[in-house]
């Protein structure tokens, strides 16, 4: 167990699924039943919602699927969604400059533009902040501050709704223009003697205080306390003697990280850093015009010293649907935001319903928060996620869509899902988990080679227990019958 404790694209046309009749079962009579009964056997007091259709729309089985519920993670389908319908680029690249100024007193102004893969890995392949490095090292042999400019976007760097104990972990890291590292601190912490304080190996850009201790067996049951606003982390507990304990920490102030980071990188190069890394955000509601909102892409601004190469959007799309990536999926929505607005959470949330109104879904069939999942204000109706993944069937990005998927028994976050049965590598879904929900929706492929898109979501799960057997057994009595 581990404590943390706070820290326009124009408007396409699009088939109006939602508005057509409702269309008539077509499942063997007792499918519901047994899909009920196979329901019955989850824990007393979870919530269900499914909706499976056929490849023409008509419904196989329905169950309670347009009440509203917390979808978790199936919020990503969403927004990758209306990534591929506004967004017609690739990920613009980070900047760098050198301020005006005396010679040799310049700032270095390391500039985010939403950029979720920034690398400072010193076997990076890609999204290097090593190229930036090596361009003001030879442009400047001594410079004043470095400072981490993330005022593309507004200073959001969590969602409304987010629960507390996830701020500062991995899950719930902060959300910037400027990102480095997906905005995560590896920890190891290695058991040493009985009654001996472990070894702990984090990052120098902490304050480490130690008080953990090692003991002979037992369970493990380490904290990590990290406040917000503070650089100070304090391990606590105890672990057992035997292998390591790893995990990944969040970052509270990603731009002072980028910052920071790339003080150290110039000065391993040779230049002077006479100053502080500092880091540079712009308050929520001031917006600084068009000039600001416009992407920049491989072309290099004018005061600009270098850009890194803009990657691909439908690389970072898989890796949101693939590995369920919190962070990129709200970089990826406030992006959208910029599109229409100033780079807000706001404006990137206006852009789904916007996308969901052309669809025809009605509005009570969802509210969204975020971009990730992680925000317990987000709502949708198992009718309105079958209706979003039949309409993307008719896009020209279909294809790549379905494939940032996980599939079941192969890989993403459904690699150990679905294996052994009839379904594996014939189901490809996005999965969702937070507190008391679980949820998946996607594409199967029936036993008569029939395919069909579902959406099943089970909210109020009890404490402790799981439905993720029950959710499976569902879908599996399902493909079998079609």
């Amino acid at each position: 167990m581990r404590l943390l404790i706070l820290a326009a694209a124009l408007l396409v046309a699009a088939p109006a699924l939602a508005d057509a009749p409702p269309a008539q079962p077509t499942a063997p009579a007792g499918l519901k039943q047994q899909v009920e009964a196979i329901l019955a056997m989850a824990p007393q007091g979870t919530r269900w919602g499914v909706l499976v259709t056929d490849a023409s729309g008509r419904e196989v089985v329905s169950i309670d699927p347009d009440k509203r519920f917390i979808p978790a993670s199936n919020t990503k389908l969403f927004t990758t969604a209306v990534a591929l319908w506004k967004l017609p680029y690739g990920v613009p690249g980070t900047r760098v400059r050198l301020d005006p100024g005396a010679k040799g007193r310049q700032d270095v102004v390391l500039i985010g533009r939403g950029d979720p893969r920034l690398s400072s890995a010193s076997d990076c392949k890609g999204n290097c902040l090593s190229v930036l490095a090596d361009a003001v090292a030879k442009e400047a042999r001594s410079v004043r501050n470095v400072i981490g400019d993330a005022t593309l976007f507004p200073d959001q760097r969590w969602s409304p709704g987010m629960s507390w104990n996830n701020i500062g972990t991995d899950s719930g890291t902060a959300i910037s223009a400027l990102s480095l590292d997906d905005n995560e601190l590896p920890i190891v912490v290695a058991p040493t003697k009985p009654g001996q304080p472990p070894v702990i190996m984090v990052s120098p850009y902490l304050t480490l205080i130690n008080e953990a201790e090692t003991v002979a067996a037992g369970p493990r049951a380490l904290n990590f306390e990290i406040k917000v606003n503070s650089r100070v982390l304090r391990v606590y507990g105890r672990i057992p003697v035997g292998d390591p304990y790893r995990d990944r920490l969040g970052i509270d102030d990603p731009a002072h990280y980028a910052a920071w980071t790339f003080k150290r990188m110039l000065a391993e190069r040779g230049v002077r850093v006479r100053g502080e890394a500092i880091s540079r955000y712009r308050p929520v509601g001031i917006d600084d015009g068009p000039e600001q909102r416009l992407p920049v892409l491989a072309t290099v601004h004018p005061d600009d010293l270098a850009a890194i190469i803009p990657t691909s959007l439908l690389e970072d799309i898989t890796i949101i649907n693939k590995v369920s990536q919190n962070l990129h999926s709200e970089i990826l929505l406030r992006r959208v935001g910029l599109e229409s607005g100033d780079g807000s959470l706001r404006n990137g949330a206006a852009a789904i319903q916007t996308m969901l109104a052309a669809i025809g879904i009605p509005r009570a069939g969802y509210d969204f928060a975020d971009g990730s999942g992680m925000s317990t204000y987000n709502r949708i109706s198992p009718r309105a996620a079958v209706a979003l993944l039949r309409w993307t069937q008719s896009q020209p990005w279909a294809a790549e869509y379905r494939a940032s998927l996980p599939i079941g028994g192969v890989d993403g976050t459904l690699r150990r899902r679905f294996a052994g049965t009839p379904l594996a590598g014939k189901i490809f879904a996005k999965t969702g988990t937070l507190n008391a929900t679980n949820a998946l929706s996607g594409w199967m492929i029936g036993a008569s080679g029939r395919e069909l898109t579902f959406s099943i979501i089970a909210n109020d799960v009890p404490d402790g227990t799981s439905v993720l057997a029950t959710m499976d057994s569902v879908l599996v009595e399902i493909a079998a019958q079609n």
